[in-house]
């Protein structure tokens, strides 16, 4: 478990960003974090990897304080996927760039290539495996930064904002990856503002504003009974606004859903 107790931050002596800030992450879960832009997503992400440090409170993991290690250190157990992932790439070809952090684990050579190939076949990646990553295209570059974090059998997926830009089948691909990686027992948490995405996919919402978390549950009662929504710049997606015009139907996680749902309920009503 990474866990966050007390955790206040601002940036350049501003306005606070987090303050007193209580939060638990458990393995293996599926965690979407929202809110308006400047509301501390990507604040809390940073400093879980260390690239920030907090002017009050500790991190912890698995009951031990690691405030003080180093990104190097805390990319062992949780591995980030940045907005702009070619801001993390600085090898000549994707297997040197999944190997990178890998080769810091001391492992031996057959271990360090049987994790890299596993990690690219799994990410869909050997094909392009010599490939210049920058000349990849965005999704591409995104299952790099993942094949990494997989590579290394990190116990946390980080990933910034992930299907900002992308269209729904680059979006849907991406989810079907990140579920497998989830079904691995890894914990997957989502910067995003991608309402369908978390209607869909995501266990467990949390929504951050003034300085704090203002919701924490699933995505069901954060659609259905959350009175911050809108406040909080969230809205209901399409599913759910159909699906609650609709009692019978109940609660749709998808359009799908929906749709088959509401046949039945047309069907048995003829």
């Amino acid at each position: 478990m990474l866990e966050m107790r007390n955790i206040s931050f601002a940036y350049d002596k501003g306005a606070s960003v987090l303050s007193n800030l209580q939060l638990q992450i458990h393995e293996g879960e599926c965690i979407a974090l929202c809110g308006r832009n400047g509301s501390g997503k990507t604040t809390i992400t940073r400093l879980l990897m260390g690239l920030e440090k907090p002017q009050q409170g500790s991190i912890y993991y698995q009951g031990k304080n690691i405030t003080t290690w180093s990104p190097a250190e805390r990319s062992r157990i949780i591995g980030y996927v940045f907005q702009n992932p070619e801001r993390q790439m600085f090898r000549p070809t994707v297997r040197e760039e999944v190997a990178y952090g890998v080769k810091q684990l001391h492992l031996t050579e057959e271990e360090q290539q049987t994790r890299v190939a596993e990690a690219l076949r799994e990410t869909g990646l050997s094909e392009v495996a010599e490939a210049y990553p920058l000349n990849l295209n965005r999704s591409e570059k995104q299952r790099v930064a993942i094949a990494s974090a997989l590579a290394m059998k990190t116990k946390f997926v980080v990933l910034d904002e992930p299907t900002s830009g992308q269209d729904r089948a680059s979006t849907k691909r991406l989810m079907e990856l990140l579920q497998k990686v989830h079904q691995q027992g890894i914990t997957v948490v989502l910067i995003t503002h991608d309402m369908d995405v978390i209607a869909e996919y995501c266990q467990r919402v949390i929504a951050l504003g003034a300085g704090g978390i203002r919701f924490d549950g699933t995505p069901e009662a954060l659609f259905t009974t959350c009175e911050e929504l809108y406040s909080l710049g969230l809205r209901r997606p399409a599913c759910v606004r159909l699906s609650l015009a609709v009692p019978a139907v109940g609660y749709c996680r998808t359009m799908r859903e929906f749709t088959a749902k509401m046949s039945q309920y047309i069907g048995g009503n003829v």
